[in-house]
């Protein structure tokens, strides 16, 4: 599997999420192997491993006494699997940031996002053997990078401590981390163009799963049946299949991966396939679905970019996209060519994005026609579609 986010350049002080606060982790897995390659990789990263747990049960037990920040939680697991100790890891410690670690099968991409759905914040596909684990540098990369992005926000999540007191787990409160400066945000003015939308691009990646499926349920069947919706969704193959099935049930709208040369039609949801590009070619009476293995852009196969500047060089005007939530900066050269050819970009905002690294770096370009929270961006879009505007 390519990884789907942008990985962060390595910090010495990559692992402190807050002023006297290192992040903490607790590993659930029924293997012995993963448990002790996860932690000695979050240990030489600079991360502390409070726990490890063979299942379910012995990891909720430990959550009085450790107090972790993020969970890695494994669906397999014997007594207490990964699904059923969700709700009482999240019971017990509510912003507990939960990632969900599965291998790449049908059974469990649809477990692992309805785990999202559950409340958990992740999910990172497992190579199937624990050999598989051991030499997958891009399992180690994406593991690592996701307790940093999620421990630093359950951390500055936590509520203040008395001072004097101590939180669960004996160890002294660090203090609240100072209130962040709001990103400057530049908006894009309205494009005066009366070219009306003809199709709807939708690009996202951590947290993306929960934020598209309500973006689209809000802007409702009636709007989308009018309009083909493409849509990139960093996922490993195998999920991104499982993925459209889900939007698909959402919707009640066809929903599926896009093929290679298939026709775009109205009403129709298509989601690049896991591992693929997904662009754009013919001309505006007859557009098809392309795919290609090419390299990997912005550190993604799908990548935002190939199909938004596709839909730019095709579409032009007549384009509508928004960018939600996930690490990285991936879909901000395709917006670019967009707003260039006249066409309309939305960013989620940062207070309701899982990671604010994608839609933020829109914003901050300038490049973003309206910045708003996830759920007045389906009201948003379905205005633009029909012409209403913003």
């Amino acid at each position: 599997m390519l990884a789907a986010i942008a990985p962060s350049p390595a910090s010495p002080h990559g692992h402190t999420a807050a002023a006297g606060h290192r992040i903490r982790v607790l590993i659930a897995d029924d293997s012995a192997v993963v448990r002790g390659l996860v932690a000695r990789w979050l240990g030489e990263a600079g991360y502390e491993v409070v726990a490890t747990a063979a299942n379910g049960r012995i990891a909720v037990e430990a959550m009085g006494r450790h107090d972790p920040d993020v969970v890695l939680l494994d669906i397999d697991m014997p007594e207490l699997d990964g699904t059923q100790a969700l709700p009482l890891l999240l019971a017990k410690s509510p912003g507990l940031q939960v990632v969900m670690m599965s291998t790449l099968t049908t059974r469990n991409a649809d477990i692992s996002l309805r785990c999202l759905a559950l409340g958990a914040v992740d999910y990172i596909a497992k190579p199937e053997s624990n050999r598989g684990v051991t030499t997958s540098d891009v399992f180690r990369t994406d593991l690592i990078e996701r307790v940093r992005v999620f421990g630093s926000t359950r951390a500055r999540r936590r509520p203040a401590q008395a001072p004097g007191t101590h939180p669960v787990g004996g160890l002294a409160a660090a203090p609240p981390p100072p209130p962040r400066p709001a990103a400057p945000v530049i908006l894009r003015p309205k494009a005066r163009t009366a070219t009306p939308p003809r199709v709807l691009l939708v690009g996202a990646s951590t947290g993306g799963p929960k934020a598209v499926g309500e973006v689209l349920e809000k802007i409702g069947a009636a709007t989308l049946r009018q309009f083909p919706v493409l849509i990139v969704q960093h996922m490993p193959p195998v999920f991104t299949a499982v993925f459209a099935e889900h939007l698909g049930a959402r919707t009640g709208l066809p929903s599926a991966e896009g093929k290679a040369d298939e026709r775009l039609q109205p009403g129709r949801i298509y989601v690049a396939p896991g591992g693929r590009h997904m662009g754009l070619a013919g001309s505006r009476g007859d557009i098809t679905i392309r795919l290609d293995d090419g390299p990997v852009v912005n550190f993604c196969r799908p990548a935002v970019d190939v199909l938004f500047r596709d839909a730019a060089a095709i579409y032009g005007a007549a384009a509508l996209a928004v960018v939600l939530t996930g690490m990285g900066s991936d879909g901000t050269g395709g917006a670019r060519a967009l707003t260039e050819a006249g066409a309309a970009v939305l960013a989620q905002d940062e207070a309701t994005s899982t990671v604010w690294g994608m839609p933020g770096s829109i914003a901050k370009a300038g490049l973003a026609q309206a910045v708003l929270p996830l759920g007045e961006i389906g009201g948003a879009l379905r205005n633009l579609l029909m012409g209403q505007g913003a």
